[in-house]
């Protein structure tokens, strides 16, 4: 039995040696901190330790793939997670650096019962992590992320026997293998491959040249620094980078990952940035024209498209709007049989017999390619405009403290709600339905909608909105939106707005 963990500070005699964990890091579907003001390295220890009693509570056999991204501390947190692991009577299949796909890949690949990976994905240096799962493809939800939580916090965890450790070569290639599966191009096609010089600069750039696509490199050399920006493809200072790229470079798009690789960006031939979410219904068009009345999962921050695009329907295809994350995400496609998921962070979750169902920023990379190619007179640009014209906001991210979001959250839907209840409009128009599955999706009465939710990740809340008829009418739905979230003083400013 380990003691719950306790609040040291740095630069103590405790700090090296008692657990501290801050309660906050255990998310809804992973774990975060800022390393190593909220958590240090013994804490990481009895993350692992814990980790490994849920395993045994739980049944698990007790064997977990271990990686860890590419980030300067990174190293030594997983080496502090894996003592806790074996401490636990586990038995740890070193991966060695990775992205968070590669190390779900490898829960197949090695026929682990569970996996655990090192990272804080595109969040900013300073912060680390774990994503983990028992049951694949899936990774912790809220039930066992609470579960997981308790054990550590109340000193829960015990040791047990029979723990051990080994590094295991070449998953990597196995993984790249996995990801070309003998595909080549049949058309010319040249990409600017970003990555921000994080995690995918040691993939992807190899990946293209694999399946015969000519590269278009973009900050691709490895430096935990991220001496350019932060590789995080939604956000509008990566993806104008990626433009600047196509235009100066004549590409015929642009596709950038995040820093574990399990996200994916696009930029099309005329440097106009594509939203995940309309990139996801450009690939459902696609893919529902191949595999007729299949069902797609979209997250609440997603377009409407999903459920109103033409040649969607004409295909048969059904949506299913469901919570953000990739935890839920990926439950979801999973329990209803989806053949796909998609986030408008750029997570996309391709299920069999197309990808194995976890989120996989290269394996999207693939079939966006192998898309291009089965449509030879299409640009990305022409795949874009035939879409129905829609106006969205970025999703923008006012601050809202980890302590007070969900309870801010909770009086921003009711008040909402009300709105509805009270036959108020917001953007100039009737409001239909208040979808509160993850927040407030507002949806008014031509099928326009504003959002706001919790991030699960940061201290933040979540905004989007999105138009059918016009950019003022977009605009107008977020000022309506703000007005009630600025009821609320614990929320502050955004980080980008529109």
């Amino acid at each position: 039995m380990t003691k719950p963990a306790s609040f040291v500070s740095q630069n103590t005699w405790e700090f090296l040696r008692d657990a501290m964990i801050t309660p906050t890091g255990f998310r809804e579907y992973d774990a975060r901190w800022k390393y190593p003001d909220d958590i240090n390295l013994p804490g990481i220890t009895a993350l692992g330790l814990g980790l490994g009693t849920q395993m045994r509570r739980r049944g698990i056999a007790p064997v977990i793939a271990v990686g860890n991204d590419y980030r300067e501390y990174s190293l030594s947190i997983k080496n502090a997670l894996m003592l806790g692991l074996m401490q636990a009577g586990i038995h740890v299949k070193d991966i060695g650096p990775a992205l968070s796909p590669m190390a779900y890949f490898a829960q197949f690949h090695l026929d682990a019962p569970a996996v655990a990976m090192v990272t804080a994905s595109h969040n900013p240096n300073g912060w680390t992590g774990v994503k983990m799962g028992f049951e694949r493809p899936l990774t912790h939800g809220p039930d066992e992320m609470n579960e997981l939580r308790d054990i550590v916090l109340n000193g829960e965890a015990e040791a047990a026997p029979g723990g051990g450790y080994e590094f295991i070569h070449g998953v990597r290639e196995a993984y790249l293998d996995d990801l070309a599966g003998g595909f080549k191009m049949s058309r010319k096609i040249k990409v600017v491959c970003a990555t921000g010089n994080g995690t995918a600069s040691a993939f992807a750039p190899e990946l293209f040249e694999r399946i015969g696509v000519e590269v278009v490199p973009s900050h691709n050399a490895l430096d935990y620094n991220f001496p350019h920006y932060n590789p995080n493809p939604e956000a509008m200072e990566m993806l104008h980078d990626m433009s600047d790229s196509v235009k100066a470079s004549g590409a015929d798009f642009a596709l950038g990952f995040d820093g574990d690789g399990d996200r994916c960006g696009v930029v099309d031939d005329e440097g106009e940035e594509i939203f995940a979410d309309k990139v996801g219904v450009i690939m459902a068009r696609d893919l529902s024209k191949i595999y007729p009345n299949s069902t797609f999962v979209a997250d609440v921050k997603s377009t409407g498209l999903f459920a109103s695009d033409p040649e969607l329907i004409k295909n048969g295809a059904k949506a299913d709007y469901w919570k953000t994350g990739h935890s839920h995400m990926k439950r979801r496609v999973k329990e209803i049989g989806a053949l796909a998921g998609f986030e408008k962070s750029g997570h996309y979750f391709l299920a069999e017999p197309v990808g194995r169902g976890y989120d996989c920023g290269m394996r999207v990379a693939v079939e966006i390619c192998k898309l291009m190619d089965r449509n030879p007179d299409m640009s990305m640009s022409d795949l874009r405009k035939a879409l129905p014209v829609t106006y969205a906001t970025p999703t923008m991210s006012p601050y809202c403290a980890d302590e007070e979001k969900y309870v801010v959250l909770e009086r921003l839907v009711a008040k909402l709600v009300a709105k509805a209840n009270a036959g108020e409009q917001l953007g100039g128009r009737d409001i239909a339905q208040v979808v509160t599955v993850n927040g407030a999706r507002v949806i008014l009465d031509n099928g326009s909608w504003g959002l706001v939710r919790a991030s699960s990740n940061t201290p933040n809340l979540v905004v989007v909105c999105e138009s059918s008829e016009s950019d003022a009418e977009m605009r107008a739905i977020f000022a309506d939106i703000d007005a009630v979230i600025r009821t609320e003083p614990l929320v502050g400013e955004y980080d980008q707005t529109i």
